[in-house]
């Protein structure tokens, strides 16, 4: 049985969310998780979900938080309603939780909450929205001031037990201009997720980038978007430079770092410039697969390690 437009609905949006977590973001089911946890993956395996059930599905509830806090994360409740009107979706609701989260701080974040909400408002994609391009990034970057402020306090207090020592300074010289001696031979990799993927301007764009800058990659267009290539270290954070200039909705960099070595040997042989433009998760999938990179949109969470492209 087909789910309802309101399920389908709810589902692509937290797909979506799911899918635009950076490393050590997670998303997690409270209530019905195991229920709502299969009925996420069936989407993922087919956004039609011709099997997903179509009755007694309560509200979505479920956390999103960064692992490495306790401090704040913000839960999430979202479905139809008593108050929704027929065949309307009741507006998710956001709440600021923390294990140690004073009064005043839970108003304060619960106040930005609230902005984020309204900054999206028009977005056919609002909890998406509000959460990956507002709410996670303050939260980042409060944990951020945090772990600077207590570095320069930890600095202050064993300021005056440490020195550079003899030859310091000049070893740390030493150390840069070998990394930067071997910075041209090094190999790297970036993904990008998008709210979608859909401007033949931005297509051409990112194909002629590669060729230009001998990349080897690929371009989910359509929801989501996906956007991942490999190359030399310089030529890769040029093309990362040219992305972030363009106008993007919700554009998220997952990562860009050293490439490991394949793990298919002989993945890339011949590869080198090649650029690829798929239309389905699925495909993703398998050309990352191809290219010997599979794990890193799997654990991800984009598709899964048994998707295969389907000719629907």
């Amino acid at each position: 049985m087909a789910p309802t437009p309101l399920q389908t609905k709810i589902l692509e949006e937290i797909h979506l969310l799911k899918c635009s977590l950076l490393p050590g973001e997670l998303l997690e089911f409270i209530e019905q998780a195991t229920l709502w946890s299969d009925l996420l993956d069936a989407y993922a395996l087919d956004p039609d979900g011709a099997s997903n059930p179509a009755t007694d599905v309560p509200p979505a509830h479920f956390r999103v938080k960064i692992e490495a806090s306790a401090d704040v994360w913000f839960e999430v409740v979202y479905g139809s309603g008593s108050d929704a009107e027929p065949g309307q979706v009741q507006v998710p609701q956001v709440l600021v939780k923390g294990d140690s989260l004073g009064r005043a701080e839970q108003a304060r974040w619960q106040e930005k909450v609230a902005e984020a909400e309204a900054a999206s408002t028009d977005s056919e994609y609002p909890l998406y929205e509000m959460i990956s391009a507002h709410i996670l990034p303050q939260l980042h970057a409060y944990l951020e001031e945090r772990a600077i402020a207590a570095t320069v306090i930890e600095a202050g207090t064993n300021g005056a037990h440490a020195g550079l020592g003899v030859g310091g300074s000049g070893s740390r010289q030493t150390t840069s201009s070998s990394a930067s001696t071997s910075r041209s031979s090094l190999r790297y990799h970036v993904l990008f997720v998008s709210h979608h993927l859909k401007s033949p301007q931005k297509r051409r764009s990112l194909s002629q980038w590669s060729h230009e800058l001998s990349l080897v990659g690929l371009a989910k267009v359509g929801y989501p978007g996906v956007i991942y290539c490999e190359g030399a270290q310089e030529d890769v954070e040029d093309f990362v430079g040219r992305v972030r200039s363009m106008q993007w909705l919700a554009l998220r960099l997952r990562f860009v770092e050293p490439a490991p070595a394949p793990s298919s040997p002989g993945a890339q042989d011949g590869q080198r410039g090649r650029w690829a433009e798929l239309e389905k998760v699925g495909e993703v999938v398998e050309e990352m697969r191809r290219l010997g990179r599979e794990q890193f949109v799997v654990e991800m969470g984009i598709g899964s390690a048994g998707t295969v492209p389907t000719d629907k």
